[in-house]
């Protein structure tokens, strides 16, 4: 694969620019549904079961006001529904059978621009990349407990 010659030696900036042009892949695909790769990314998660906002926020990688912002397109359209726990602080999120169908028409689009991915890339690298941020999440895991 060649080199690009680029502006800047900051990792996080490079992280950011390949980020957005996946990304951009990824919302092509799921915008046949009316749905981003965000969006399709917080059902997802939150289809594991009922799950607090901080466990959802932790699951999709989010601070609490960010997922919080992310969450009122999803209730808007009947994706999820939220209801307050036993504590009246604790908000749970689940998804909605209208939100469970949303992700049944999502995976085969989510499946296509993961193969779009592997064909542009290559599938040992995509692999190999997976485990690097695999162990850079890993790696930055004492800054996130210590904020």
């Amino acid at each position: 694969m060649p080199a690009i010659a680029t502006e800047s030696t900051c990792t996080c900036f490079r992280l950011r620019r390949a980020a957005r042009q996946a990304s951009q892949l990824y919302d092509r695909e799921l915008a046949a549904i009316g749905l981003s790769l965000n969006e399709y990314s917080i059902l997802r998660r939150a289809q594991k079961g009922t799950r607090t906002l901080g466990e959802l926020a932790d699951a999709a990688g989010m601070d609490r006001s960010t997922l919080t912002r992310n969450l009122k397109p999803l209730l808007a359209a009947g994706l999820i529904r939220d209801a307050r726990g036993d504590d009246a602080r604790q908000r749970l999120i689940q998804v909605t059978a209208k939100g469970e169908n949303a992700i049944a028409k999502a995976i085969p689009l989510w499946q296509r621009a993961q193969k779009q991915m592997a064909a542009l890339y290559g599938a040992a690298q995509m692999q190999r990349l997976n485990d690097d941020l695999d162990a850079l999440h890993v790696a930055l895991r004492p800054l996130r407990e210590a904020a």
